[in-house]
């Protein structure tokens, strides 16, 4: 079935499903990574990287497979879907090593950064203008981060190297303005002779990890489930954003940072002092502040085609 076939089945309500699952199974990935153990961070992103790809390449020959090979031809776009792929893969990779370290507030804080990085992110490079209130929720958010790196006693790389990088990802992909699965098979496809170059060196180093068999059985599922759980709910947000608008989705994104918050302290025991709930004060009060401009404008926007109509009707 082609994506164009795709996009005709699809309608808004089964766009909320498809966000809400793809970014509930985002809040509830640290409890997959966790329990992948006894292998270290590297190779389990590897591991992530060779997974993903086979199984979105199986999944492209099925969907829309002249449109992947037709970008294969470009080798300009090969550099910036390279460069997106190498952006996902360090995102991946914090995330892993954060998880696996007892980090997950902390990653989680950098989901919460995300849509602010973005509004500067559009700002330096797209020129595009920042309303007042996002002015004040940026502040916000710095502030937010200020405290946190008091508190935490070291700068918090973890939160913004996440919410960077996941950022720059974005960009590159909007500049991009290619078909969402067809573009992330070939993200991946970048990435995939360097991972599973490492994977093999790996297995024949002084102290081997074997390729196929880690550890275990279980251990070696969930690896090649990796991929699966990596590459499902992007194809999910693919399929949402066609069909809802992004002040929603931004509304949905929430879901996923406040799940890993959760997680880390309801699960994993992780500390969530008085310092850490005013950063995350600041944090909250900057996205709320975010979505509002958001609404603002999109009614701004709604009154004035409204009123445009009105003008062509007269």
């Amino acid at each position: 079935m082609r994506i164009s076939a795709l996009r005709k089945e699809l309608t808004y309500r089964k766009g909320i499903v498809y966000a809400v699952a793809c970014y509930v199974l985002w809040g509830v990935l640290p409890v997959f990574w966790k329990a992948i153990t006894g292998l270290p961070a590297l190779n389990i992103l590897a591991h992530r990287m060779v997974w993903s790809f086979v199984f979105l390449f199986l999944l492209i020959l099925i969907t829309d497979r002249s449109t992947f090979l037709s970008y294969l031809r470009r080798p300009r776009l090969l550099l910036l879907l390279g460069i997106a792929g190498g952006l996902m893969g360090i995102n991946w990779g914090i995330f892993i090593y954060s998880v696996e370290n007892g980090h997950i507030i902390e990653a989680g804080l950098g989901y919460y950064f995300n849509p602010l990085i973005n509004v500067l992110l559009g700002y330096l490079f797209l020129k595009e203008r920042l309303a007042p209130l996002q002015k004040l929720a940026v502040l916000l958010a710095f502030i937010g981060v200020l405290c946190f790196t008091i508190s935490y006693g070291k700068f918090p790389w973890i939160s913004l190297s996440l919410a960077l990088t996941f950022g720059l990802y974005g960009l590159t992909k909007k500049k991009a303005k290619l078909e969402s699965m067809p573009a992330l098979t070939v993200e991946t496809l970048m990435v995939f002779p360097l991972a599973l170059g490492f994977l093999i060196y790996s297995s024949h180093a002084s102290v081997p990890t074997p390729f196929f068999f880690p550890h275990s059985v279980l251990t070696t599922l969930l690896l090649l489930i990796s991929g699966v759980v990596t590459a499902v709910p992007l194809f999910w947000f693919g399929r949402a954003a066609q069909v809802i608008p992004l002040s929603t989705l931004g509304f949905i994104q929430y879901l996923a940072p406040t799940l890993q918050l959760l997680l880390g302290v309801f699960v994993y025991g992780e500390a969530f002092s008085t310092d850490y709930l005013i950063c995350f004060a600041f944090v909250w009060a900057g996205l709320i502040l975010y979505t509002i401009s958001i609404l603002k404008g999109k009614r701004v926007k709604t009154a004035d085609a409204e009123v445009g109509k009105s003008v062509l009707k007269g």
